[in-house]
């Protein structure tokens, strides 16, 4: 059974990003919210984002709504950041397989990689 999960990682403070919101986008001609989760203590959302016959092959968009996080987490004043919200788009070729999209953040970088 196919699914799609995401974890985020504080990197600034070595440590899981509790709280932070996700939405999911799936990208079928148009952009369509499909799942909405906050990270728990351990940075994980408590369920898959997607699973089973509701993940179906096709393009999605992660957005993490970093900012909240970072100014909640003294990382960032109430102005202007560098980063708030991260998209990520990724294609799912393969609705049978487990897609783990992960989040690398500090207030002035992020990474992501397919993790497992």
């Amino acid at each position: 059974m196919g699914r799609l999960t995401t974890h985020v990682l504080d990197t600034a403070r070595g440590r899981p990003a509790a709280g932070v919101r996700i939405t999911l986008f799936r990208l079928d001609g148009d952009r369509l919210a499909v799942a909405e989760t906050t990270t728990n203590a351990d940075g994980r959302s408590d369920a898959p984002l997607l699973a089973g016959a509701d993940l179906v092959a096709g393009r999605y968009e992660l957005l993490f709504h970093a900012g909240d996080y970072l100014r909640r987490s003294g990382q960032a004043s109430d102005g202007l950041l560098f980063l708030d919200e991260i998209p990520i788009r990724f294609g799912v070729p393969d609705a049978s397989q487990h897609y783990h999209v992960p989040l690398l953040l500090s207030p002035f970088s992020y990474a992501t990689y397919r993790g497992s």
